[in-house]
């Protein structure tokens, strides 16, 4: 889920090899390969490939959360007549900056500000969540960067 997001929120600057899902329901790993092996995928360990893609989707189990916050709500996104349930931009900010703040993921800071840069993201919640996170020094780094790209002139 985070990184398809990212791809969207930071309007293409950021590239993803797989799409996550959380499922709503619960399904046995049978049903779940089964109807994927109907779509041409087989499932390898704990993702699903497909032989006309690099691209993968993988299942991770709920409950959605980034970081400590378990509390995410799914907005709606459309794509094209279909509606599905997507993090919001700001919970795609922090998805991307839990990456970095816990494995000090570069290119996940980067994508980060791209979503910041794209998007209208609410900064007081990132603040507040990386607060409670213990990231206040690498926020203020993230804030930093992102007022430092806004000072750029846009190609």
């Amino acid at each position: 889920m985070g990184g398809a997001c990212a791809v969207i929120y930071s309007e293409g600057e950021y590239l993803s090899e797989d799409a996550d899902f959380i499922l709503q329901s619960s399904t046995t790993q049978e049903a779940l390969d089964s109807v994927l092996a109907e779509l041409g995928f087989r499932r390898e360990v704990d993702h699903y490939k497909h032989s006309v893609s690099e691209f993968f989707v993988e299942f991770p189990r709920g409950p959605l959360s980034i970081g400590l916050d378990a509390g995410i709500v799914p907005v709606k996104l459309r794509v094209g007549r279909k509606e599905l349930l997507a993090l919001s931009a700001t919970d795609s900010c922090r998805d991307r900056l839990a990456a970095y703040y816990h494995w000090n993921d570069r290119q996940s800071l980067e994508t980060a500000v791209s979503i910041a840069l794209n998007q209208e993201v609410d900064l007081g919640k990132i603040r507040a969540w990386s607060r409670d996170e213990g990231m206040d020094e690498k926020f203020d780094r993230f804030s930093r960067e992102l007022t430092a790209r806004r000072r750029r002139p846009r190609r």
